[in-house]
């Protein structure tokens, strides 16, 4: 269990240990998820704490691991990746040494985004962004079909995103 900060924050959590966030560091993490460059003062306002709360909290949770870190959500489309591919994985067996080759070998993958060891039917689902179905093929040969344990590959293309059409 975290210790509280005067202000309701955590402290002193650690990375992927479950934690007592109270509804405020819920309000603020939920608040930066969708608005990551947001100023101390608008985080606040979206709260209703000030800036100075607002920034001890933010701190607290980064120490605890509950933020762990900020990136630029990149528009794949001005870097040509027009097409998002969805890729489950069978492999020959699941024992400790084929996942492992296999989750190194996806981590030196060029263009593959994500990588979801799954339950079901299917081992893994990757995500891939290409331009086109000629930049899948180029993956597929150049670097799926070299993939380790692998004895099975299923693509499915998207055909939009739902949830980012405005």
């Amino acid at each position: 269990m975290s210790v509280r900060e005067p202000d309701g924050g955590p402290q002193n959590a650690r990375p992927g240990e479950s934690s007592d966030l109270d509804e405020l560091d819920a309000a603020i993490l939920h608040h930066l998820e969708r608005f990551g460059r947001a100023t101390n003062y608008q985080v606040g306002e979206a709260v209703g704490l000030s800036a100075s709360a607002a920034s001890r909290r933010i701190q607290a949770l980064e120490a605890s691991g509950a933020i762990r870190g900020y990136r630029a959500q990149v528009d794949d489309r001005l870097l040509g990746k027009r097409r998002t591919v969805y890729i489950r994985v069978s492999l020959e067996r699941q024992s400790a040494a084929v996942l492992e080759a296999f989750e190194a070998a996806v981590r030196r993958c060029h263009g593959i985004v994500s990588c979801y060891l799954m339950a079901g039917q299917y081992d893994y689902m990757l995500v891939a962004r290409v331009a086109d179905i000629d930049d899948y093929g180029r993956l597929h040969k150049s670097e799926l079909s070299r993939l380790p344990g692998v004895t099975r590959l299923e693509t499915s293309f998207a055909l939009r995103d739902v949830l980012e059409e405005k």
